[in-house]
Order: structure tokens, then C-alpha cells, then sequence
């Protein structure tokens, strides 16, 4: 790159790096364990969801383009791969759709950011249904 180029900035950055995201992170787990709509997706979670709430933030890290810190300690995401144990429908996709918008918009992520993500976070999430319904 030349001294006129500059690198774009990643989704990392433009969300506000690690403390925009570990907010988010820590919202989305929040309000799962507060709201009775999401109580579908709490029950495939442990007990405590400490360790949750490290692997989103470390996977969605490197996945914006910040620090790979879920690569770094387990390897390539297999994201389906590590969801095939639960029983993911439409039902299950749907509320954790509906509790990262809720995050996004609590912790005051951009409009056209959240658009963004959700259309993304939605291709995802449709990706992981293992189960009809």
C-alpha cells in the first residue's frame, strides 16, 4: 500500500472495537437470561454463560476483522459443526436474531450498522437451523 492508500476500516473498528463489542456480547447474553422470549435459546446454554459469552466475543472479534482470538484457541469455527447438538428451527433462529437486534440497540450500535450485521447474523442463523419447523 502506498503512503495515498489508507486500509478501509474493518467492521471491528467501526463498531468501536473490543469495549463496543464486549457491550454488545454481554447485552445479547443479558437479556437472554432476563427476558422470558428467549428462554428457548437460554436452555442450550450451561448454567452460567461466563465461557458463552468468551466464545461470542472471540468469534465475532476476529470475524469483524479485530483480533482472531476464537481461532487462536480452538481452530477454524465449524459453526454448525459446534451447534449440531441442539435442536435449532426457525423458532430458536428467530429469537436469536430477535435478542442481538435487542442487544445492538441497547448498547446504541448505528442504524445502517445494525442493518448491516443483522442481514449477516441472519444468513447465519438461518445456516444453522438443524431441525424442521
Amino acid at each position: 500500500m502506498n503512503q495515498n492508500e489508507t486500509a478501509s476500516p474493518t467492521l471491528y473498528d467501526v463498531i468501536g472495537g473490543e469495549s463496543k463489542l464486549r457491550e454488545m456480547v454481554d447485552r445479547f447474553y443479558d437479556l437472554m437470561e432476563l427476558e422470558p422470549e428467549f428462554a428457548g435459546i437460554r436452555t442450550m446454554h450451561p448454567p452460567s454463560t461466563e465461557g458463552s459469552r468468551d466464545k461470542l466475543f472471540w468469534f465475532l472479534s476476529g470475524w469483524m476483522g479485530g483480533p482472531d482470538m476464537f481461532v487462536e484457541r480452538f481452530g477454524h469455527p465449524r459453526l454448525r459443526a459446534r451447534h449440531l447438538p441442539f435442536a435449532i428451527a426457525s423458532d430458536e433462529r428467530d429469537q436469536w436474531l430477535r435478542c442481538m437486534a435487542w442487544a445492538m440497540e441497547d448498547v446504541g450500535i448505528a442504524d445502517d450498522l445494525r442493518v448491516r450485521l443483522m442481514n449477516s447474523f441472519f444468513q447465519t442463523a438461518d445456516w444453522m437451523r438443524n431441525k424442521a419447523g
